[in-house]
């Protein structure tokens, strides 16, 4: 059974899964159809997102995607990802500045 997402105020949820033909990171949009932009994903709430999960993971052969799951986010424009793994995971790398981790020498 999955793991509900604990949504704090001013979050709500988004789908994400990964491409099969080239493995890149998709967020899945309002018309049903997988994305590469976080800024095209729909917005749910928990209800939604629920019966959106399933319609999508249905169909994740045909579409040609692998992996799908809910994540939360911020609730703006574009949506902002909470957690780190799904910041890297819509932003890029962890080579960007903001992710870089100081060492001590």
């Amino acid at each position: 059974m999955k793991r509900p997402v604990r949504l704090e105020p001013g979050q709500k949820l988004v789908l994400t899964a990964n491409r099969l033909l080239d493995g890149r990171t998709v967020w899945w949009g309002a018309d049903g159809t997988w994305d590469s932009h976080i800024g095209r994903a729909a917005i749910l709430d928990a209800d939604e997102a629920e019966v959106a999960l399933l319609r999508a993971t249905e169909q994740a052969q045909r579409d040609g995607v692998v992996g799908v799951y809910d994540t939360a986010v911020q609730d703006v424009v574009p949506p902002e990802p909470v957690t780190v793994r799904e910041k890297i995971r819509a932003h890029g790398p962890t080579v960007h500045p903001e992710f870089a981790v100081e060492t001590e020498q």
